[in-house]
């Protein structure tokens, strides 16, 4: 675990700062936001995914057993699933645009679901474990800047 320190103490703060660019990108276009069916959702699924890295990434820094983080990381990656696909209902509602709908689905799962698979890689004993968790906070990261992308420039085009 003490090889992985850096990378958490790096991921929790970056996640953080990109977090309060998303709160300001928001606040900045929140009429626009607001006027588009889905987007107040995906602005959510943002916030979730990059609250989702800060909580994976201190729970890495919490000097415990593997299977204690295992289980810590299994409940948040639940919670955090069930957050963002609960906000996903709009991509359903979508009148049959699949491009909207896989759009979407590629921005959150990377995401989120390498979580689950380091929780349960941690709790079996092989697999990569805490290498998954370093996926999903590349991936949470990643998609997180691209809905950022979406929610201060492309509604405005």
């Amino acid at each position: 675990m003490a090889e992985w320190h850096e990378l958490f103490v790096a991921a929790a703060g970056a996640a953080a700062a990109l977090a309060g660019l998303v709160f300001v990108a928001v606040s900045i276009n929140v009429e626009r936001i607001l006027s588009f069916h889905g987007l107040p959702e995906r602005a959510l699924q943002t916030i979730l995914l990059l609250l989702g890295a800060v909580v994976v990434s201190i729970l890495g820094l919490i000097p415990q057993s593997t299977n204690t983080l295992a289980i810590e990381l299994l409940v948040a990656t639940v919670m955090l699933c069930f957050g963002l696909f609960y906000s996903a209902r709009a991509a359903f509602d979508t009148g049959g645009n699949r491009t909207w709908l896989f759009s979407r689905l590629v921005v959150v799962v990377p995401g989120s679901v390498p979580y689950l698979v380091a929780a349960v890689s941690l709790l079996i004993g092989s697999g990569g474990g805490l290498a998954w968790m370093a996926v999903g906070i590349l991936g949470a990261m990643i998609g997180a800047v691209v809905n950022a992308w979406v929610l201060l420039v492309e509604i405005l085009r």
